[in-house]
């Protein structure tokens, strides 16, 4: 999946927590920014409505960084 998202910069949204180790650890090259949402959601909507309130935070950039999105807290580090 990282492929793609690179050749076609994409933004990776995901519950998957192996992306930060393809890219940290293998090495692999990083697309424009992975988001990857650490819970469970109570329904296909929560995710979606964090997502949202992400954007509309102006704080928040996606571009070039690991966003890590749990339920009361959001975190972010830089991409290689």
């Amino acid at each position: 999946m990282l492929a793609p998202a690179v050749a076609e910069t994409r933004i990776i949204l995901t519950f998957d927590r192996d992306y930060g180790e393809l890219i940290y650890r293998v090495g692999l090259p990083a697309p424009p920014g992975v988001v990857y949402f650490r819970f469970e959601p109570a329904s296909p909507d929560e995710p979606a409505a964090a997502l949202l309130s992400l954007l509309a935070d102006g704080s928040v950039a996606l571009e070039c960084k690991l966003t890590v999105v749990e339920p009361a807290h959001v975190r972010q580090r830089p991409l290689p």
